[in-house]
């Protein structure tokens, strides 16, 4: 297996962890395998960097001296809000000579500047999705998942979302043995999709200001399995149907049947990730009603039918 050069890209004011956490999977898949990973960082000019929580770090070699990688990886921080002519040059002459190109965080937006990202499905940190599609509008910008990899291009959300898509490519160049062996080294678990979403059902709505959807909201957590109709939910909330939907959406930012489906399918990912239950009785604890009516769900929000999920992001018991 031939090796494969991960360059990672520094500068003033980027995210320490945008870096180290990749860095680290690598580091791991390469102690696992030796011989699989040549790990270099460089800056602009070679000169060391301030991360934007105030830690030094200290570049291989400046971008000048650096030979075309195999994975070059763009970390996000403060430092991408300010204009970077000589990086955004030199992304743009060897971006497109490497064999996979990897953004972490507002990594994407720096892609972005260099063209790299131009006809391409891509995400980043939720609080910059905006200004990325407004800025880019070439770009297919999708604020929900925590990876997106369209191609030879893969870009994450924010922070330890590179971590989990450090361990998809892992997996993708050695297996999963070795990804699994890593990310138990790291005590993080290979269970995350990259089209998972960033937030869970009860962090990307918000919180209703009225005490009865206040209410409304946590009974449809804490009862996935029950009648969840809009009707069942208003008589609840002690609202006529049509009062209650549009209040209820205007309060969270979420149909009620969009966060029903929310809660839903993230109640039976746990349980395929956390229990031995069988695949009927979490489509009925789930609310789903039947196996048939889950595996819809789940492929059409994960990409993965419950067996397949169930398979790839359950933990391997250890002895």
């Amino acid at each position: 297996m031939a090796q494969r050069t991960v360059l990672l890209l520094l500068f003033d004011g980027v995210q320490s962890l945008d870096v180290t956490g990749p860095l680290e999977v690598f580091a791991g898949a390469e102690q696992h395998t030796p011989g699989t990973y040549r790990i270099r960082t460089a800056s602009p000019d070679g000169a060391p960097v301030r991360t934007s929580s105030g830690l030094t770090v200290v570049p291989d070699e400046s971008l000048a001296d650096s030979d075309d990688p195999h994975t070059l990886l763009v970390p996000g921080g403060q430092g991408t809000r300010s204009p970077a002519p000589r990086l955004t040059d030199w992304l743009r002459e060897h971006g497109p000579r490497a064999q996979r190109l990897v953004s972490v965080c507002t990594g994407a937006i720096r892609l972005a500047q260099a063209g790299l990202l131009d006809g391409r499905r891509a995400t980043t940190h939720w609080a910059y999705c905006g200004k990325l599609a407004r800025d880019h509008p070439a770009v297919e910008v999708d604020p929900d998942p925590i990876y997106v990899r369209d191609g030879h291009v893969s870009t994450s959300a924010g922070v330890t979302s590179g971590i989990d898509l450090a361990l998809a490519l892992v997996e993708e160049d050695l297996g999963r043995d070795a990804a699994l062996a890593v990310a138990r080294h790291l005590v993080v678990f290979l269970r995350r999709p990259g089209n998972q979403a960033q937030f869970s059902a009860q962090l990307a709505a918000q919180t209703a200001q009225r005490e009865p959807l206040r209410e409304v909201q946590q009974w449809i957590t804490e009862h996935p399995g029950e009648d969840l109709s809009v009707e069942a939910l208003a008589a609840r909330a002690r609202l006529s149907p049509r009062h209650f939907a549009r209040a209820f959406q205007t309060e969270t930012g979420m149909t009620p049947g969009r966060y029903v489906d929310r809660v839903r399918l993230e109640h039976a990912r746990r349980l395929l990730e956390d229990t031995a239950d069988g695949i009927e009785e979490i489509s009925r604890t789930s609310g789903y009603g039947t196996p048939e009516a889950m595996r819809r769900a789940f492929v059409k929000s994960l990409g993965a039918a419950p067996s397949e999920y169930r398979r790839r992001f359950r933990p391997t018991p250890t002895h």
